[in-house]
């Protein structure tokens, strides 16, 4: 069983706030409604709030250091095991290109043959052209280049990402962690091919959990049979997506259950939602399918921008009122976008835990499909509920009340590997997501403040005893903003969504997640011995930032 933390005493944040004028924006999305998640104490100038247990989750850290896990292909899929560290030490030819082309023999692997590969720093295997969906088209920087293997979003959680990475592209995640760096071996023999990385967690930048370079050194081999080995040889980090993902596309969909809508009166027909179809793909993905009045509006229609089809899920039975409210367990949105970037036409995204980006629409009907998310457990009935929105996400315009529904016929591949059996499976697509606490509604954090202190503050900063599932050490930030008694002059903002955040008007800014207390820019300086970095690092200005200061030490981070 992969290890999870027990509490021993409860998590802490501490908060640092500061009375300052503030601005305004509204959310594009609909948020979630603050509430109190733990115990608020003033300690001197400091605001402590000790987490309710359970609060973010679990962590769920790697534990197969000094193991192997050997995928065996069948005809239905992967069998497992997890055995003894079997290690090549001869790694073979440094790349410094992604690519690797096979010569003596091509891998078998998701229904096709390969001799050519994608081989990325961050610790994947990629086979095939890199996918083409993602979030580019709405931002106005071009796409990054291809750094090889598979990628995901800067911000993304691996618990979620680990799910979102199905049916994009045939990939392996051997340790797949983004930011890491550092060097790539490859050897070929006349029956497999090793790959080996040894590589660094980023050290050194503010946005970054260590000083120095961290050791994280691990190994595949591809056998011509198509069997899989991965193997942990010395791993620092404790965070990283491991499995097999090949494309699972067999189309075979079973229906599950079909939620009808009551009568709407004056709604455009593309949002008067008829029904919810909920039905099972492949034994593997939940697809959701909403069925309107009148037909969807195609991709292009530049109507569509701010369009919204949501999807709740709980785990038990809903209060009565409007779903959002009911505190769902989890969301799946489509959502229309105008891109940001000149050019690109409108379309529909869909996010959410366990979710496709991919969005189908047919007619009357608009569909996406992900795996069942991670918060519903091993619950095998839910309540689901659905509504329809435009424009201002807080209206809704049409919805389905939350109605059981039974889930059968649907397996999660979504797996403790070190506790996996040889006779468990065979699994069609298998992975497991090691990650920190989850990252907390930023509008708990600031009603567990706000209802326990009163609305005092205008700014919120989150410092933690504990690391968050995210990459970076750093975070945005977001809030209400607005002013005091009027808009704040020259920009026109204006306070909104007030209520999720607990606050009668004067609340205005926050960090978005807790920043951890041992990551370096919580440090008061570079500890003496740190190496000089690229120019990206803090330690690379050593010597200029020490000629500003009186008594020649690096000023302290500020």
């Amino acid at each position: 069983m992969s290890r999870s933390h027990r509490f021993t005493f409860e998590l802490s944040l501490i908060l640092w706030a500061i009375l300052l004028p503030g601005t305004g924006i509204r959310a594009q999305e609909r948020e979630e409604p603050g509430r109190p998640i733990g115990n608020v104490s003033v300690l001197g100038n400091l605001i402590v709030l000790e987490l309710k247990r359970g609060a973010l989750g679990r962590e769920n850290l790697f534990d197969l250091q000094r193991r192997t896990l050997r995928f065996t292909p069948g005809s239905a899929g992967y069998r497992v095991e997890n055995l003894p560290l079997h290690w090549d030490p001869e790694f073979g030819q440094k790349i410094s290109e992604h690519q690797v082309t096979l010569r003596a023999f091509s891998f078998p692997f998701s229904g096709k043959n390969w001799d050519v590969f994608s081989v990325g720093v961050t610790g994947s295997i990629r086979f095939g052209e890199r996918p083409s969906e993602g979030g580019s088209d709405f931002d106005s920087a071009p796409r990054a280049p291809d750094q090889g293997g598979v990628s995901i979003g800067r911000f993304d959680a691996l618990s979620e990402a680990a799910p979102s990475l199905a049916n994009t592209v045939p990939a392996i995640c051997v340790f797949f962690k983004p930011r890491m760096s550092g060097d790539r071996y490859v050897k070929e023999l006349a029956d497999r091919v090793v790959v080996t990385w040894d590589l660094t967690e980023h050290f050194g930048n503010i946005q970054d959990f260590t000083w120095t370079k961290t050791v994280n050194r691990f190994q595949a081999v591809l056998y011509k049979d198509g069997t899989i080995e991965m193997s942990y040889d010395q791993l620092a980090a404790g965070d990283a997506i491991v499995g097999v993902y090949p494309l699972v596309s067999g189309g075979v969909e079973k229906p599950l259950a079909t939620l009808g809508a009551s009568n709407h009166g004056g709604v455009a027909p593309h949002l008067d939602l008829q029904s919810l179809k909920l039905s099972v793909v492949d034994g593997l993905f939940l697809k959701v399918t909403f069925e309107t009045a009148g037909p969807v509006l195609p991709e292009g229609d530049a109507g569509l921008d701010g369009i919204a089809c949501r999807v709740f899920f709980y785990v038990h039975k809903p209060t009565a009122g409007p779903a959002a409210t009911a505190r769902p367990d989890a969301v799946w949105t489509i959502r229309g976008f105008k891109p940001r970037r000149a050019g690109s036409a409108s379309r529909y995204v869909a996010f959410g835990a366990g979710l496709s980006r991919s969005v189908k629409t047919s007619g009357n009907t608009i569909s996406t499909q992900g795996i069942v998310p991670e918060a519903l457990g091993k619950a095998t009935e839910i309540y689901v509920a659905a509504e329809t929105s435009a424009g201002d996400p807080e209206k809704t315009v049409a919805e389905i009340a939350a109605r059981p529904v039974a889930l059968s016929g649907i397996r999660n591949p979504q797996v403790h590997l070190s506790s996996l059996k040889p006779h468990d499976g065979p699994f069609s697509l298998v992975y497991e997501s090691f990650h920190y606490y989850a990252l907390p509604n930023p509008r708990d954090l600031t009603c567990s403040v706000i209802k326990s202190l009163g609305d005092n503050f205008d700014f919120l900063a989150y410092y933690s005893d504990f690391r968050v599932d995210n990459q970076e050490a750093g975070t945005p930030s977001d809030g209400p903003l607005g002013a005091v008694g009027g808009a704040v002059t020259g920009i026109g903002a204006t306070q909104g969504d007030l209520k999720s955040y607990c606050s009668p008007g004067r609340f205005q800014w926050q960090f978005v997640q807790p920043v951890f207390v041992g990551s370096n820019q919580m440090q008061e300086r570079p500890p003496a011995d740190a190496p000089i970095g690229t120019s990206h690092d803090i330690t690379f200005y050593r010597r200029q930032l020490e000629e500003i200061s009186a008594d020649g030490k690096l000023p302290p981070y500020m």
